[in-house]
């Protein structure tokens, strides 16, 4: 895994470049995680991510260029910023994603790129680059391609097609703070590639980008209320076909307009993706989440309990007899100790904390909220 790599110097420098612009997406669970990146010439732009089948895959992450027209105030890449610009032709990206793969580098790659020369222009750039690397190089692994702002219905179609997930960076949660941030980006320009993209994966019946669509918001840019975003992110699950929202915090970038904006605290990106969980895993709906009058997610506590503690005609719930969906409702129990609970009956009764806990739940998380065989468990808790 560890072999030299004989590449130009121009396409090191490039892929040095470009990978570094390309760092701030997030394209799947592990993206980002430094400490589990390959460690080599290139490795620094190589990242685990973890595909919809739980498989992980080492995917190279690079801009087809970070050249850039747009001058959103976030990014490093925006038009007003003074920062090294390259791009790579389609050939030269693809040929050199195919010695990576021949090297046993990579098994992937997430491609997206700066708009340059307008939207058209740069999306048929990042197609040909995928036609290539999947026609002449015959690469069957993963691709994951970024559907840019402005792009048309048919490159939309033909993304999907070729592609094994695409994505739309939405970054803020409705018109007006996308226009704090991104006044350049008409959200009609973000939101129509998603739509054409939900109408091409329900037609495709699995076959058009299989692992689905996504999308990122910068969390604490546009100074947005975390009621906001998850509203966004609940409509777009129940009306776009999204297959999952990636949530990034907010860190001021130099030579930004908003380098002096405070920093979103990771905290808040946590129970972002609590509630995203709680969405898509544990069917809970937007209007049972829980949030102070400035529409923030608390920080003392997880937003299943606050739910579970604004909910006590509820609780407790009889462990022994309880539904998946009343399981589910119950801190720490999720939905693989769920499912061992339920497939334990007949062979015993769950009597114990450790019982709970040897079916994979938080016991002491869930021992407040719960009776084990008609009892209490010990050191339970009284609702306040």
């Amino acid at each position: 895994m560890g072999t030299a790599i004989h590449i130009k110097p121009d396409a090191r420098q490039k892929v040095e470049i470009l990978g570094r612009a390309a760092q701030y997406d997030v394209c799947g669970e592990a993206c980002g995680s430094a400490a589990s990146r390959k460690r080599d010439e290139l490795g620094r732009w190589i990242y685990p991510a973890v595909m919809p089948d739980g498989a992980k895959v080492a995917l190279l992450k690079v801009l087809q260029t970070n050249a850039c027209e747009k001058n959103c105030a976030y990014c490093i890449n925006r038009r007003g910023n003074d920062v090294r610009r390259t791009r790579f032709a389609p050939d030269e990206l693809a040929r050199l994603f195919d010695q990576m793969v021949q090297r046993r580098l990579v098994e992937g790659i997430f491609l997206s790129s700066g708009i340059c020369g307008g939207a058209v222009t740069a999306m048929d750039r990042m197609l040909s680059t995928i036609e290539i690397i999947r026609r002449r190089y015959r690469f069957r692994g993963y691709v994951h391609l970024k559907l840019l702002p402005g792009s048309t219905r048919d490159q939309v179609e033909r993304a999907g097609q070729i592609a094994d997930r695409v994505s739309v960076n939405l970054e803020a949660p409705n018109r007006k703070r996308l226009g704090q941030i991104a006044s350049a980006k008409p959200a009609d320009d973000l939101l129509n590639p998603m739509r054409w993209a939900s109408e091409f994966m329900n037609r495709g019946r699995g076959r058009w980008a299989p692992a689905g669509q996504t999308t990122q918001f910068v969390v604490g840019a546009a100074d947005e209320s975390d009621r906001e975003i998850l509203d966004t992110v609940n409509h777009l699950y129940q009306k776009i076909s999204l297959h999952r929202a990636y949530f990034s915090a907010f860190q001021p970038v130099r030579g930004t307009p908003l380098e002096g904006h405070p920093f979103t605290p990771a905290w808040r990106e946590h129970r972002l993706y609590q509630c995203d969980y709680l969405f898509r895993l544990y069917n809970f709906a937007f209007d049972e989440l829980v949030f102070d009058e400035q529409g923030r997610l608390p920080r003392e506590s997880d937003p299943k309990t606050m739910w579970a503690q604004a909910h006590p005609e509820f609780f407790p719930v009889e462990i022994n007899r309880a539904s998946r969906h009343e399981l589910l409702r119950v801190p720490g129990v999720g939905p693989r100790s769920a499912m061992r609970i339920l497939r334990s009956r007949g062979q015993g009764r769950v009597r114990t904390l450790r019982d709970l806990r040897k079916m994979g739940a938080v016991a002491k998380r869930a021992a407040p909220f719960v009776l084990l065989d008609g009892k209490q468990p010990p050191y339970q808790l009284a609702f306040c």
